[in-house]
């Protein structure tokens, strides 16, 4: 059995002469979330389009589930769920139409009323779409993603205006459906979200994957110095260093016990995320 979902080999884009995508290899195994991390106009959001068949490549080798997105059939796009940034719908339908009429355009939907509890809408199923607030509506859209049970869903920035609440529902929502086995690509500018859903992570700036890897041990990020920090005589005192642990015994032995407001600290995702694009 082929446990790939996605491979992308010398991937290429270009408008005019501006290379969008200059040579992307990616592999995406299958029940994987992988998230896609870049600034605006890194050349995500083409990758991205490229492998959900709605943007040609200039070149490359591509394929999603065992075929190319180039050449799309309708088979294939059954197999596949995409839930956009901004989604435009009929603000009049309620959330049980909506759902039963995207389950209709599939040849073997899932059950509309088990997807609708699934997301946690199922006491709002009566309810017409424009009534429902940000966070409710997104779960709609969700629901929409998944009503054809895909093999692979596309997340694009599924967050974005989220309250943190609304945020932390909608992340076990994710779980949940990685959970069953669902292969996730995501695209978020939110580094704690990918850090918190994603297997693996993938950066990309100027068109190029500039890093690649798992959230803890991106770019470096697990064997980086740590910051050690404590109060001494009224000022915060700090130190960077490779051997953290040593650090702290020595500290201990100072202080004979506990050390005044002690922390240890290696540099976050973010920070890693930011060297990666600022170097490149």
């Amino acid at each position: 059995m082929n446990r790939t979902a996605v491979s992308v080999r010398g991937l290429t884009k270009r408008y005019g002469d501006v290379r969008a995508v200059d040579g992307i290899d990616l592999e995406i195994g299958v029940g994987e979330v992988f998230a896609i991390l870049g600034p605006n106009g890194a050349g995500k959001s083409t990758t991205v389009e490229i492998l959900e068949g709605y943007r040609r490549r200039d070149a490359g080798e591509v394929s999603v589930l065992g075929a190319d997105p180039g050449r799309p059939t309708r088979l294939w796009r059954s197999r596949i769920g995409i839930v956009l940034q901004t989604a435009n719908d009929v603000a009049e339908l309620t959330v049980r139409e909506t759902v039963r009429h995207f389950a209709s355009l599939y040849p073997a939907p899932r059950d509309p009323d088990e997807v609708i509890a699934h997301v946690g809408l199922a006491e709002k199923a009566g309810t017409r779409l424009r009534q429902l607030s940000g966070g409710q509506r997104r779960r709609v859209d969700v629901a929409l993603g998944v009503i054809g049970d895909p093999e692979l869903l596309f997340l694009d920035e599924p967050t974005t205006g989220f309250d943190p609440e609304a945020r932390r529902q909608f992340w076990e929502l994710i779980q949940g459906l990685a959970d069953e086995g669902t292969t996730i690509v995501l695209t978020t500018h939110y580094l704690d979200e990918a850090e918190a859903l994603a297997d693996r992570v993938a950066v990309i700036a100027a068109g190029r994957i500039v890093a690649e890897g798992e959230p803890a041990t991106l770019g470096g990020r697990a064997t980086a110095k740590a910051k050690v920090t404590w109060l001494e005589d009224g000022e915060r005192r700090r130190v960077e260093t490779a051997t953290p642990t040593a650090t702290v015994r020595e500290l201990t032995a100072r202080f004979d016990g506990e050390v005044p407001e002690l922390t240890v600290t290696r540099p976050s995702l973010e920070d890693v995320y930011l060297g990666l694009i600022g170097s490149a």
